[in-house]
């Protein structure tokens, strides 16, 4: 059997995630027709995903499609902007085994994320390639007009907090690349789920744009991306190892030895959200996360200066090898 032209793809597999929603016009036209809500401005970001960089060559195309879609969704929470929609493009690589089936699974994936997050598909594009399989995702969502959480804003004194736990999807993708840790088969599934599912913070990003005073998401290390804000603040931040919240699993392997705290501090792939705000805040900030049901760690304050600082148990500034993640 043939395989199908991008048309016939389109309309089979990607057309009913469409279906009852005007501002898409069926994919059938150019591009989306979208208008705001009154009183909103867009927040708009992109995220390239290609196999073997950002996911494993022969994870199942549903994950991919999820894990593709909440990665911009983490981003978009982390301004604080309720998630509406997005545009996809994959890059297919010629004479790829089971295409169709490949992207049946992976529209599969997408329409439960469009239920699980209230987001849309708008349009997008697929194409050939001689190289690995890669996707990118075009997000948008909506903040009010005259709020909007960003990584600028920071001031001494405010705490650094951040959601979730920190190191499980660095362990996770360990786990997928063969390492055993000596875990039971259900810990490293829990592990592997943590790497190619994240857990966008949508709804805790929302509830904090009129309390937090900067933010982002964890995506290419707590330490890297905590500079992120220093940077762009103008300030430095200090942080206490002890303070970071690793899960159980991620504690006991740290404390036989098996993994480094450093590694997972700086591991990337958490999308947890990391912000700051006024110390006055806190009891405020933990009753947000709270009503967002997202469990939540103050980690340490930003200081005057610049950088971040790590600290020991002893209060002593940790030499790290890698501080995230590098984009080549």
């Amino acid at each position: 059997m043939p395989e199908l032209g991008e048309f016939e793809r389109i309309a089979r597999f990607f057309s009913p995630l469409v279906e009852g929603q005007s501002d898409a016009l069926g994919l059938t036209d150019d591009a989306a027709l979208v208008t705001p809500p009154p009183g909103k401005r867009m927040a708009v970001t992109a995220d390239a995903l290609i196999a073997g960089v950002h996911f494993l060559a022969d994870d199942p195309a549903d994950q991919v499609a999820r894990k593709a879609l909440r990665v911009n969704i983490s981003d978009l929470a982390a301004m604080g902007a309720e998630p509406y929609g997005y545009t996809i493009t994959l890059a297919l690589p010629r004479g790829m085994a089971d295409t169709e089936a490949w992207i049946e699974r992976f529209a599969r994936g997408q329409a439960a994320d469009h239920a699980e997050y209230n987001i849309r598909l708008l349009g997008g594009d697929s194409v050939s390639t001689p190289g690995p399989l890669s996707i990118s995702v075009t997000a948008f969502g909506w903040v009010p007009s005259a709020l909007a959480l960003t990584r600028g804003g920071a001031k001494p004194g405010d705490d650094i907090y951040v959601s979730g736990s920190i190191g499980d999807s660095f362990l996770g993708l360990a786990v997928l690349q063969g390492e055993g840790f000596d875990l039971t088969e259900a810990e490293r599934a829990m592990l592997a789920d943590r790497y190619l599912l994240p857990q966008p913070r949508p709804r805790l990003g929302q509830l904090l744009l009129d309390v937090a005073s900067a933010g982002l998401d964890v995506s290419d290390g707590l330490v890297q991306d905590l500079g992120h804000i220093c940077e762009v603040s103008g300030f430095g931040a200090k942080v206490e190892l002890s303070l970071i919240p690793f899960s159980g699993l991620g504690q006991r392997l740290v404390q036989c030895g098996a993994a480094l705290a450093e590694d997972l501090v700086s591991g990337g792939d958490d999308y947890e959200l990391l912000f700051t705000a006024p110390e006055s805040a806190r009891d405020t900030v933990f009753g947000l996360a709270g009503q967002a049901g997202v469990p939540l760690t103050r980690i340490g304050k930003m200081r005057p200066g610049r950088g971040v600082d790590l600290l020991d148990a002893a209060g002593k500034i940790m030499p790290l090898d890698r501080r995230g993640y590098t984009h080549a």
